[in-house]
């Protein structure tokens, strides 16, 4: 991994996440709700002996959830701090098959045919290289097992979308469509067995908290949301208000598909 931009976007990256990671496990923010932990883990079936590996990780929430129902996870991030605290809630919770590894999702420091299953949650926005990563995780994959990929995508006017997710967070790249995601798999010879969306509400004010959003960049923001609710423009998030707060939905998909024999 030599390309420049990529290395740019890395440290952004690790810059955007360290902020993010003391407030990361909150349950303030919508990124640990239980209920889509429990339906991750009821759709992707996993057994006692499998292997896991999570993908840009972050705290490891997802890894964390799956830990009960699997013989190891291993939680690969870029981002230390995001490490630490995963770590940290691992030793509070007495998890014990769950190793934290220190990399890049671009050079994945696994041999080949490594896990039972390859996680992905929340992160190929962030990506610049999707079709690289997606290979490299394959690659990791054994015969036979499953490739999980979980993010968000955007319903209409991705472009003004894309824009006011980097204003709040400029590690940002770019939302995926269903058709690309899709396209992943298929690319890549596998088998590609589930594509589901779920709406998950999102506080306007929780959600810029979290990157620590700066001053003027909120207010515009804020201001792009009332004027969408308004009918005065369109942001491609179709704000709502709700308890006196401005809220939208992410649309999460849940993607997954099995490394063929062939």
């Amino acid at each position: 991994m030599n390309n420049i931009a990529d290395k740019k976007q890395i440290s952004m990256i690790q810059k955007s996440f360290e902020t993010q990671a003391a407030s990361f496990d909150s349950k303030n923010y919508h990124l640990s709700k239980q209920e889509y932990l429990n339906y991750m883990i009821e759709k992707t079936a996993p057994q006692k002996t499998d292997t896991i590996i999570e993908v840009a990780s972050g705290t490891c929430i997802c890894g964390r959830a799956f830990a009960p129902f699997v013989s190891h996870v291993t939680c690969l991030d870029t981002t230390s701090a995001m490490l630490e605290i995963g770590k940290t809630e691992c030793e509070k919770m007495n998890i014990r098959n769950i190793t934290f590894v220190k990399g890049i999702a671009e050079e994945l420091p696994f041999l080949d045919n490594s896990f039972d299953i390859v996680i992905s949650r929340l992160a190929f926005h962030h990506f610049i290289n999707v079709k690289e990563i997606f290979a490299e995780m394959k690659r990791v994959l054994k015969q036979g097992g499953k490739l999980v990929l979980i993010d968000m995508t955007n319903k209409d006017f991705a472009d003004t979308a894309n824009t006011i997710e980097k204003m709040r967070d400029n590690s940002h790249v770019r939302n995926l469509s269903i058709f690309e995601m899709k396209d992943l798999y298929t690319e890549n010879n596998m088998t590609f067995e589930v594509q589901e969306e779920t709406e998950i509400p999102v506080s306007l004010e929780n959600w810029m908290n979290l990157t620590n959003t700066n001053k003027k960049n909120r207010q515009k923001i804020r201001q792009l949301m009332i004027d969408d609710i308004e009918g005065k423009s369109v942001t491609g998030f179709f704000p709502y208000y709700k308890q006196n707060d401005i809220y939208f939905n992410h649309h999460w998909v849940f993607n997954m598909g099995k490394k063929t024999t062939f």
